[in-house]
């Protein structure tokens, strides 16, 4: 079995400017969402709080236990995801995998940069205006795919101006993520306080945590989907193993920042659903036709805000506090997923970019700046991002059936690249052997083995609840849509691996 110590690539590193609080911040901002957390309760009622921690024992724990290990193991490595399944797997599944995951969060970015501006409108203005934004005689679509060029160009642009811009811009993010998360708790505590500990809605063991409120949210298959919905939750650490090589005192840091960082996260997820239930009583809450998956923080927040104010007997402030209340939960959701933006904008195609052998790429493109950033890479990732939001933003109807198509190949396609982390973890622990000095969580094959089934299992289950859904539903276009993409995707990175072959061939004849 080969050393850890020996997989390191003889090459320069990088300055280690990146400290361990401002890699939690970073894990704050790109993996927790606080809206996720009124997405469940608005799903799920209190049986999201079952459904989440689930999903946290059986994906996000262990995966981030796996990428931990992954990320102290490869300290050095700059290509992060592509160098822990190349150096698992081979280069050929590095490239299949690595592909198929560049894309994913590429779709991710173009799919949820919209978010931005309902943030924006409703931190202004209170509520979503978004609908009435325009520019000159240009429709308020057309202005938003504008205006979201314009802003992944700006965050492009900061980001190759090195890592310190993106790990403070990030940290800005975190901390308005640690500061919504510690409002919320500190307001709906107030409020249980005020209300001498009743709850707005009152729990009913067990069909409370088991059972959703919702008549429309009942069968097993809609169950299922919302575990999915909750693995999803938890999705994104991994892009975090593109700073590893960024870090002070990585082989240590790095791994204990992702173990604490997962842990936190499961119990402010699990913690938050139930504290909505302070405040919120489900059926008065969400009776009104105009409540939906996009807008339920804000009327939840809103919510908080006039039941604070009515336990304080200020029926009269009752409006401004539950306008305010909206308004401070999009400011705070703003700058958590700007911050989210300049991450993601650098660690998955540096990841890859710098990862996958250079022969394969035009020298240009691998080339850093003086700020040791693959500024040509991100420039040409956002050149890639504002032709699809152009695509998506400026061709009416045609451009709605582009982004359902896009949306639909992403489906399955942001689940392998976990299957493929996960499953290359076994290999990983077959493959080398480590001494006292490294960070093993899993120190036995046989719970590895255990750990990574179980894992691969529930996401296995996810691929199977779309695909069932599809056919249950008849539609079977989407099914096809959705089973093209993984391929497409994996036949894309196929065909650059085929590539380098070829090079490699040419350079040694």
């Amino acid at each position: 079995m080969l050393e850890v110590n020996d997989l390191q690539k003889s090459t320069t590193l990088s300055p280690k400017t990146v400290t361990f609080l401002s890699v939690m911040l970073m894990i704050f901002t790109s993996t927790f969402a606080f809206d996720n957390t009124s997405i469940a309760y608005y799903t799920m009622g209190y049986a999201g709080i079952v459904w989440y921690i689930l999903a946290a024992l059986l994906f996000f724990v262990p995966s981030s236990l796996m990428f931990a290990e992954f990320g102290a193991a490869f300290h050095n490595e700059p290509g992060g995801v592509y160098a822990w399944l190349e150096n698992s797997l081979g280069i050929k599944w590095a490239f299949i995998g690595g592909f198929v995951w560049i894309a994913s969060w590429i779709i991710l970015i173009v799919s949820t940069v919209s978010k931005i501006w309902i943030m924006l409108s409703t931190t202004l203005s209170g509520a979503d205006q978004t609908s009435t934004w325009h520019f000159g005689n240009l429709d308020s679509t057309t202005t938003l795919g504008l205006i979201s060029i314009l802003f992944f160009c700006f965050v492009t642009f900061i980001s190759t101006k090195g890592i310190e811009k993106i790990v403070h811009l990030a940290s800005i993010g975190g901390l308005a993520a640690v500061a919504i998360t510690l409002f919320f708790f500190a307001a709906s505590l107030f409020v249980l306080c005020l209300n001498h500990f009743q709850l707005a809605e009152p729990i009913s063991l067990p069909k409370s945590l088991l059972v959703s409120p919702r008549k429309s949210y009942q069968s097993v298959s809609q169950t299922v989907s919302f575990v999915i919905f909750a693995v999803y939750a938890f999705a994104g650490i991994e892009a975090l193993g593109g700073v590893s090589d960024r870090m002070k005192n990585a082989k240590r840091n790095f791994a204990f920042a992702m173990a604490l960082g997962a842990i936190l996260i499961t119990v402010i997820y699990a913690l938050f659903i139930f504290m909505w239930g302070a405040s919120a009583n489900w059926t008065k809450t969400f009776t009104a036709s105009s409540v939906n998956l996009g807008n339920t923080t804000y009327v939840l927040m809103s919510n908080l805000g006039r039941t604070m104010a009515l336990s304080l007997g200020l029926k009269s402030a009752a409006p401004a506090f539950s306008f305010w209340c909206a308004r401070f939960a999009a400011l705070m959701m703003l700058l958590s997923y700007c911050g989210s933006f300049f991450v993601i904008a650098f660690m998955p195609i540096k990841s890859f970019i710098l990862g996958t052998p250079k022969k394969l790429w035009p020298a240009f493109l691998t080339k850093l700046n003086h700020f040791q950033m693959p500024a040509n890479a991100m420039w040409a990732q956002a050149l890639l991002v504002s032709i699809l939001l152009a695509l998506t933003s400026f061709g009416g109807k045609s451009a709605v059936s582009f982004y359902n198509v896009l949306t639909l190949m992403d489906n399955i396609s942001s689940t392998l690249p976990y299957l493929f982390l996960v499953t290359a973890f076994a290999f990983f622990k077959a493959k080398y052997s480590f001494n006292e000095t490294e960070i093993v969580f899993f120190k036995h094959q046989w719970s590895t083995l255990i750990v990574v089934c179980l894992t691969d299992a529930l996401l296995l289950v996810g691929v199977g609840a779309t695909v069932i859904s599809a056919v249950n539903a008849h539609q079977y276009w989407d099914l096809f849509l959705e089973i093209i993409g993984p391929l497409l995707f994996g036949l894309i990175g196929y065909t650059l691996y085929r590539l380098y072959r070829t090079k490699v061939k040419h350079s040694q004849a």
